[in-house]
Parts: C-alpha cells; sequence; structure tokens
C-alpha cells in the first residue's frame, strides 16, 4: 500500500532554514506527481507547492514562493521541500502527498516545523 514517512521538522528561529524529506514506497514513485502541504493550528490544511513527475515543473503558493523550493529524487523516491527565510506563519505540520488526475489522493503522517525565538 502507498506509504509516504515525513522527516526533517523542528524548531527553527526566524529567519532560518528547514529541509524537509518524504520517503515513498507502495507505488511507481517516478510516475506521479508529489506535493507538499501544511496545517497550521485552528487552520485547515493548504497547499504548498507541487512538483510533477519529471521535477521539471513545479508550483508554489504565493505565501511561500521565492522562500520554498520543492524537489524529489526519482531514485530515491523521496521529494523534498527547502524552507528558507522562516517566519511564524510557516509554523504546522506538513505533509507530503501523493497526486494523482490533479488531486491529492495520500498524504503522510506529517511532520511538526515551529518557527519561534
Amino acid at each position: 500500500q502507498v506509504q509516504l514517512k515525513e522527516s526533517g521538522g523542528g524548531l527553527v528561529q526566524p529567519g532560518g532554514s528547514l529541509r524537509l524529506s518524504c520517503e515513498a514506497s507502495g507505488f511507481i514513485f517516478s510516475n506521479y506527481a508529489m506535493g507538499w502541504y501544511r496545517q497550521a493550528p485552528g487552520k485547515e490544511r493548504e497547499w504548498v507547492a507541487v512538483i510533477d513527475s519529471t521535477g521539471r515543473i513545479t508550483k508554489y503558493n504565493d505565501s511561500v514562493q521565492g522562500r520554498f523550493t520543492i524537489s524529489r529524487h526519482n531514485i530515491r523516491k523521496t521529494v523534498y521541500l527547502q524552507m528558507n527565510n522562516l517566519n511564524s506563519d510557516d509554523t504546522a505540520v506538513y505533509f507530503c502527498s501523493l497526486r494523482r488526475g490533479g488531486a491529492s489522493v495520500a498524504f503522510g503522517q506529517g511532520t511538526q516545523v515551529t518557527v519561534s525565538s
């Protein structure tokens, strides 16, 4: 079955950086687009970034454009989210997702990112 396992979250000061990873299994990773979402306390889950199956096409939520970078390594079956210049609004649980037909059909358990001084 599809498994997505996120890692790399933690506590970081404003202006700092983190790199999230998501290891995938249970499907042919190189065939599918992947995405990152996040959910802040008291808010709905929101889309952060998506990447196509080849890694050549990426899209970002306006709130992270220019600060976050999504990438993937198809041999390692891993998708990454490099997050720079973090601020308190980025505090959330971050989830990776398997995308199929333009929608996210599976999510991991998430990894907590807390931005605080």
